[in-house]
């Protein structure tokens, strides 16, 4: 009877004993992992990344069994390597397999499985679900580690859905990118090299420019010794002829051709005087026709003398170009740990 009562109470401390490695794990006690599976509730990951529940034990003739969200699983001892370290509470693992989720794990994520969908709308439809159930979760706050997981998990969910669609993307507009790249192939020779023939050209008929330039100048400045000569006897001629015109007038001579005389010289040397000083004026130095002239051109060009100073003077200005591209490299100086004057490094809490 004794014998009895021995191997009934070795039947019960076996079955306890069996959980006791799951028991211990769910309190973060996890003893020596080997390939012999231990009997409890766990949870493994999906090919989609949720979670799926698990459940390992062992029947009444000592077989090891094992199921993961209801289907069986012939693989117990591949199963366990992969759940031993998630373990679960009973009453978890009975709400998963409802269809309750993990209370640290956001919804399953909405989307079309049937294959025959565009690409762009399946990802579309599965970034609208994320963001209808984020939104709705971002409504009250965060309290607890599990909704603090959850809120880790979903950045996960959507960096993926975005790093998905950059990969969409970029295979889509790939065939665009390789046609562009043909056409600008096909056209770079005949848009680049005629304009270079064409600069090298203007640069060769620089120095007949710069001559005839300077010819003009020369000839300007004759002219313009010819006008003032011209304009000076003029202007004399004019006071004389004023002057005897005035004496006749006050000894009582009055002689009407010789005032229309008169008149008529003053007319010529002015017109003379005029057309010199037309002739004195700035001529164009060009080559070729209408619609295809090249000639000299005077333009500003900005040299920087002493970059230093030229940077202050910009920072002074706030020069918006400027001041992003110096927020840039300290931002580059800051990662590298390596600050340079007028600047610091400030260490700032970030959720990534």
């Amino acid at each position: 009877m004794n014998d009895t009562f021995q191997s009934a109470g070795a039947v019960a401390s076996n079955v306890v004993n069996r959980w006791a490695w799951w028991r211990a794990a769910l309190s973060g006690n996890f003893g020596p992992i080997h390939s012999e599976p231990q009997q409890g509730y766990y949870r493994v990951r999906g090919k989609d990344g949720q979670w799926e529940p698990v459940a390992i034990w062992v029947d009444e003739g000592g077989a090891w069994l094992a199921y993961r969200s209801g289907r069986e699983v012939r693989d117990v001892e591949q199963l366990w390597t992969y759940a031993c370290r998630f373990p679960i509470e009973h009453a978890v693992y009975e709400k998963a397999m409802v269809g309750g989720g993990f209370d640290d794990e956001p919804p399953a994520p909405i989307g079309d499985n049937s294959g025959d969908i565009d690409p762009f709308e399946a990802l579309r439809i599965e970034y609208l679900g994320e963001k209808e159930q984020a939104e709705e979760f971002m409504k009250q706050p965060v309290k607890t580690q599990a909704q603090a997981d959850k809120v880790a998990i979903w950045s996960k969910r959507l960096t993926t859905i975005k790093t998905k669609a950059e990969g969409l993307h970029k295979v889509e507009k790939q065939p665009h990118l390789d046609a562009g790249r043909a056409v600008d192939d096909k056209w770079r020779d005949l848009k680049s090299e005629p304009d270079e023939l064409a600069k090298q050209l203007k640069a060769h008929i620089k120095p007949f420019l710069q001559e005839q330039i300077r010819a003009e100048e020369d000839r300007q400045r004759k002219a313009r010794e010819e006008a003032d000569r011209i304009r000076r006897e003029a202007d004399e001629a004019r006071i004389a002829a004023e002057k005897a015109m005035a004496k006749k007038v006050a000894d009582g001579i009055s002689d009407a051709a010789a005032i229309q005389e008169h008149n008529n010289r003053m007319a010529e040397a002015e017109r003379q005087a005029r057309a010199a000083e037309q002739e004195a004026e700035a001529r164009k130095v060009n080559a070729g026709r209408t619609g295809a002239r090249v000639s000299m051109r005077t333009v500003k060009v900005g040299v920087v003398t002493d970059y230093a100073k030229a940077a202050a003077a910009l920072v002074g200005m706030r020069h918006k170009d400027l001041i992003e591209i110096i927020d840039k490299l300290a931002q580059r100086a800051a990662t590298a740990g390596m600050p340079f004057d007028g600047m610091e490094i400030k260490e700032e809490e970030r959720v990534v």
